[in-house]
């Protein structure tokens, strides 16, 4: 993202408020939660008389089927998966440096599936001191195409950090992006020391003067999906908006207005001018979560192996969601009923943490973010062929071996295992 900001680490609010939304396994008959901190804040919500949010929790429905979660009404969600598969001209206002012309060129797969992740990676690059890193000039993302060779984005010489960032799924982020931000501290604050992961504040475009706990990208760089979208809007198809109504600079020469772009800058409003960004977020919040494979008696054997080595430390297996009318994203959106107490299975914490993969880029949450990337959200894995935030593994076994840092623990004790109890953790990761 181009648009920096300074963030920083927080408390939100008193121990006794920590739970009203917190995790829970859908049916503690057959998951086994040992290991998982979403099952440990749930007991300490309980113990506290302070779960009945959780208790009256039902699961978030699933599917690959491009169907409303119940957020949209089929007509509703028919418009705005158009909106969101519509293909972006340069009268639009593409560009004048862009990635894509469409969110389903980077958010389709499986085929026909909108909202999935893809094999598209971004290029982001800059400089380390020693001390600090300092972003390539003009931003971080490096954009891949131009609307005139001549304003053609490259890495510049002195910027030695180069990254990959492979596309992620948005697949169940409406419910995501309604977890109560205490739900995922009271997370953090459930893991070991030694594996704790990091919540960041990051702005609310919509709520100015707003900060709430990022969950949104690799970095947790957005926590809003009305962010999200104005954000990837700029970023990916040079599209401003009402939200970021100022265009991305070519390595850091103005290049907005002229002959570079259809649509000339400065507007008040920016580009969109019909707010698709409105439409991307209904879509986005209308997306049911990814549904689950087969599950074998390996599958449920591989979970508790999945457990014990530690991997559900950081990729937690069930979150709840907060209540139906609480007021989030700085004031700026309700949580509606298909969306409130829904329970949640991603297999991540939403945090960041160092697990030795880090890229040397930072976005958001200042310089101690540098070597941190999000726990990777393993629900829809099955549907993927390159893995990590830069998708340069391409078995689980291999995404594993990378594993260090904080997740080194892990990884070792996957190692350990008897070759039947790894062969049963791989099946059960593959039918996420």
């Amino acid at each position: 993202m181009k648009v920096h900001r300074q963030l920083f680490t927080v408390s939100l609010l008193p121990a006794s408020l920590l739970f009203a939304a917190c995790g829970q396994m859908a049916d503690p008959s057959t998951d086994d939660v040992a290991g998982d901190p979403g099952a440990a804040v749930l007991a300490q919500s309980i113990a506290e008389g302070a779960g009945g949010p959780s208790l009256n929790a039902t699961e978030a429905p699933t599917g690959f089927d491009n169907l409303s979660n119940g957020l949209a009404t089929a007509a509703e969600m028919d418009a705005a998966k158009d909106t969101f598969s519509e293909v972006e001209l340069f009268e639009d206002g593409v560009g004048p440096v862009f990635n894509n012309v469409s969110c389903v060129s980077c958010h389709e797969d499986p085929f026909r599936v909108a909202g999935t992740g893809s094999q598209i990676t971004e290029l982001r690059a800059g400089h380390f001191d020693g001390t600090n890193f300092i972003a390539h000039p003009g931003g971080s993302l490096i954009a891949d195409r131009a609307t005139d060779p001549s304003i053609r984005e490259r890495v510049l010489p002195g910027n030695e950090v180069r990254a990959l960032r492979l596309t992620i799924s948005i697949m169940g982020d409406g419910f995501i992006e309604a977890i109560d931000s205490n739900t995922l501290l009271a997370v953090s604050n459930a893991q070991p020391a030694g594996q704790r992961g990091t919540l960041i504040q990051v702005p609310v475009l919509e709520a100015p003067g707003q900060n709430r706990a990022g969950r949104f990208g690799w970095k947790n760089q957005n926590s809003s999906l009305l962010s999200f979208a104005a954000d990837a809007y700029v970023n990916e198809m040079g599209v401003t908006s009402r939200l970021i109504p100022v265009e991305n600079t070519s390595n850091g020469v103005v290049v907005q207005g002229g002959a570079f772009d259809g649509k000339p800058d400065p507007r008040a409003t920016g580009e969109d001018d019909a707010n698709d960004i409105d439409q991307f977020t209904l879509f986005m919040r209308s997306l049911k979560a990814p549904p689950r494979g087969p599950i074998t008696a390996q599958v449920t054997a591989g979970q508790t192996q999945f457990n014990n080595v530690g991997c559900a430390t950081c990729h937690v297996g069930s979150i709840t969601t907060a209540p139906a009318g609480t007021v989030i994203n700085g004031g700026a959106f309700t949580v509606p009923a298909a969306l409130g107490d829904k329970i949640v299975h991603p297999f991540s914490d939403y945090l960041l943490h160092n697990i030795g993969t880090g890229d040397g880029i930072v976005q958001e949450g200042g310089q101690g973010t540098r070597l941190q990337v999000r726990t990777s959200a393993l629900w829809g894995i099955r549907a993927r062929g390159r893995l990590m935030h830069d998708g340069a593994s391409f078995t689980v076994e291999d995404a594993i071996a990378r594993h260090a840092g904080q997740a080194a623990t892990a990884r070792t004790n996957f190692n350990n295992l008897s070759a039947a109890n790894r062969a049963a953790l791989l099946a059960f990761v593959l039918s996420l």
